[in-house]
């Protein structure tokens, strides 16, 4: 029901409505959730650790996978204690200015991740594609430079919209089909013209669901008409078994993100409970994903880990072993 004045945002309060349907249930899906925020969060930190300490693992790729792990933490951290509060605790309400913070927080750290797969992916490109020019091209300074482009980039996408929203007088239900503050469910409840923050707001995310794949895409195409040309059919194998996790981890981001984007678009009668699940698995599954994909398919990091994870003696016989 539509409200004649303008809520006084000091004063506002949105009510989280959690998992449409299986509210009575909550208890229960805290459990899957837990153990999803345990394993993104250990495994963020375990890949930050393993790569800070060993100095093996100081080169270009691992700094870029170090910000991967920092920004799949920071997404973790950002959407966690709504989760858990709904889960725990049924407490469903969230203040105006936490609200705009998780939804700033959220979208910056989504904008983040593609920035630093489209970098990782430019790193594999320089390494295969010149090989000789690696070392000189990707120093630290640059890497510095790359990182800062990626956040101001961020910012450039995120803050405009931010507050452009929080000037919009919100006077509709106050109700969140989710269970945190995502941009596309506080528009709905502005009772204003909101044609410029939409359009702005749409350009900025086709500029990442879009462009930025498209020039991973680019990149990998170039890589292969390079490894193509080796003539070693295992040397070919291994440059490619090289990318494999990254490719991974772009496909684990982007299909997600695209699905959410062609239900929110399209999907208008789709059920709030899949809305919800999609959103959940766009901004959940990449953080616990990503850890295994690059324990497992690198083997430094696969070595880091068990070093840390394995008694010494145990792991001295298993590295002579290999």
């Amino acid at each position: 029901m539509l409200c004649c004045s303008r809520t006084n945002s000091s004063q506002l309060t949105f009510i989280l409505m959690g998992i449409p349907g299986l509210e009575a249930a909550h208890v229960w899906l805290s459990i899957p959730f837990t153990c999803i925020y345990i394993a993104a969060l250990a495994g963020s930190c375990t890949i930050l650790f393993v790569i800070r300490t060993d100095p093996s693992l100081h080169e270009p790729m691992y700094q870029f996978l170090s910000m991967l792990a920092t920004t799949d933490l920071g997404l973790s951290l950002s959407t966690m204690p709504t989760v858990m509060g709904i889960c725990w605790f049924n407490a469903r309400e969230i203040g105006f200015a936490a609200c705009f913070a998780q939804f700033f927080f959220i979208r910056s750290f989504s904008f983040m991740e593609s920035s630093v797969l489209l970098a990782m992916a430019f790193d594999r490109y320089v390494a295969i594609c010149y090989p000789l020019r690696c070392s000189s091209s990707l120093t630290g300074t640059r890497l510095a430079k790359i990182g800062l482009a990626a956040l101001c980039r961020c910012l450039l996408g995120v803050l405009p919209s931010l507050f452009l929203l929080r000037r919009l007088p919100f006077c509709r239900s106050h109700v969140l089909s989710h269970s945190y503050c995502l941009h596309q469910d506080l528009i709905k409840l502005v009772c204003a013209d909101i044609t410029f923050s939409s359009l702005y707001s749409l350009a900025v995310v086709i500029l990442v669901v879009v462009l930025d794949p498209l020039l991973i895409v680019l990149s990998y195409i170039m890589i292969c008409k390079t490894v193509m040309s080796i003539a070693s059919p295992s040397e070919r194998l291994q440059l490619l078994n090289n990318c494999l996790s990254h490719v991974l981890a772009v496909l684990v981001l982007y299909i997600p993100m695209v699905g959410l984007s062609m239900v929110h678009r399209f999907g208008k009668r789709a059920s709030p409970l899949v809305h919800t699940l999609m959103a959940t698995i766009h901004l959940l599954v990449p953080p616990v994903l990503n850890p295994i994909i690059y324990s497992i398919k690198m083997k430094q990091i696969h070595r880091g880990v068990l070093r840390l994870l394995l008694p010494r003696s145990v792991f001295s016989s298993w590295h002579h072993g290999t």
